[in-house]
């Protein structure tokens, strides 16, 4: 399972989102508002859009399509 952290009305977020989708991972992806935690606000204010795997690995942005499917790529072959 992959996390997005973002936050309601920031378009990098939203372009991220988009390459999630792009990439196939939107199923195997959750969205984490950072407003709703104050853990992920201090963490991630000034670096959203961030994807986080269960191994606590990250991919801040930007990326692009390329990026985040070699990154997906790794993740499921650690």
């Amino acid at each position: 399972m992959l996390t997005l952290f973002h936050t309601d009305g920031c378009h990098l977020c939203e372009q991220a989102w988009a390459l999630v989708e792009q990439a196939g991972l939107a199923a195997s992806t959750r969205q984490c508002d950072i407003m709703e935690d104050a853990h992920w606000l201090a963490a991630y204010r000034v670096r959203i859009p961030v994807l986080r795997d269960d191994a606590g690995r990250e991919l801040g942005w930007p990326f692009t399509l390329a990026q985040l499917t070699a990154w997906a790529g790794r993740q499921a072959s650690c």
